[in-house]
């Protein structure tokens, strides 16, 4: 994955709460290769009618918002089912950070994993967030080394797991995550199988 550290880019205001796995990806469009990108299956059925036209209204598809990589939006942001295909929805439409007040659990863990940032902000400043980007020039600086979003003269903190912010400002996976501590894993084994030598399993000769 690429390392995150400064996001400067356009923050597209969603004021909805409790939007879930199953409108971030409705489950009929997950049949499809994801090699083929599911970005354009995004928040389908709230961004486009009945006859598959796009709804003006709707904040993604107004000329202003376009090209956004971070999204604004309101508490319980990937609540539901546990489908990382939600998550690959946002990262293919191009969203390199979500800002809201609290995230489905397993969607935020989903998310760290395919490198877009889940940052957690008070009710109020969201609120402020939202307001401020809707009468601004729409556009905000996310800093995971600081934690701190800036956008619409305002200056917001944020949280993340320390974990999750170790992964994504490293690009780093599970399994790099644990790479990282190598040098500590291999004194153990030497100390452990000095001091238990009866654990370590014998390589008998074929």
């Amino acid at each position: 994955m690429e390392a995150f550290r400064i996001l400067d880019a356009i923050a597209c205001p969603l004021p909805l709460s409790g939007i879930d796995t199953d409108q971030l990806i409705p489950a009929r469009f997950m049949k499809r290769s994801r090699a083929d990108g599911y970005g354009d299956y995004l928040l389908h059925d709230l961004r486009f009618d009945e006859s598959g036209q796009p709804k003006p209204d709707f904040p993604l598809n107004a000329s202003r918002w376009a090209g956004a990589r971070v999204l604004v939006t309101r508490r319980n942001f990937g609540s539901g089912s546990s489908r990382e295909a939600a998550v690959y929805a946002l990262v293919d439409y191009g969203f390199a950070c979500v800002i809201a007040p609290s995230f489905g659990d397993i969607f935020a863990s989903n998310a760290v994993n395919n490198g877009l940032l889940p940052a957690t902000v008070s009710e109020e400043d969201c609120e402020a967030l939202l307001a401020g980007l809707e009468d601004g020039d729409g556009t905000a600086r996310v800093d995971l080394e600081a934690c701190e979003i800036r956008a619409a003269n305002l200056v917001i903190p944020f949280r993340v797991d320390p974990v999750w912010r170790t992964k994504l400002l490293n690009g780093w996976d599970d399994i790099d995550l644990t790479l990282s501590h190598a040098a500590t894993i291999e004194a153990f084994q030497a100390k452990d199988s000095s001091a238990r030598p009866w654990l370590v399993p014998s390589v008998r000769a074929s």
